[in-house]
């Protein structure tokens, strides 16, 4: 697997990355901090990588295009420490086919993993 890391998550977290065989780069070191989340968002489709971020904005982004991709791992419940963050995410790489990464919205908080598949559905009223 191949992951984009917005702006708020540790680099620390390419580290965590590397030791279970993907690879990655943080939006800083691709000229990518200031980027919109729809620019980055294309970005890594177009790359195929998995968005890390802690951003709630991506999911929102993703459900209006209705695209099946790229993933997102999103980090929620409030202000992670490195440490406590690169744990979080190697929670999901033990747990989550790598498959399923590449294709759904992965939402991580210190309790539980949820994975809901791309792409999200429109809910009727």
């Amino acid at each position: 697997m191949k992951a984009l890391l917005d702006m708020p998550v540790s680099p620390l977290l390419l580290d965590v990355l590397h030791a279970h065989g993907h690879s990655g780069v943080h939006a800083h070191t691709i000229d990518a901090g200031r980027a919109a989340d729809a620019d980055l968002l294309a970005l890594a489709h177009n790359e195929n990588r998995v968005v890390i971020t802690a951003d709630l904005d991506f999911p929102q982004v993703l459900a209006l295009s209705a695209a099946n991709g790229p993933g997102v791992i999103l980090f929620r419940g409030g202000n992670y420490s490195d440490v406590e963050m690169c744990a979080l995410l190697e929670r999901v790489l033990q747990i989550v086919p790598v498959e399923t990464l590449e294709h759904s919205i992965c939402v991580v908080d210190k309790r539980r993993v949820r994975v809901t598949p791309l792409p999200l559905k429109k809910k009727h009223h």
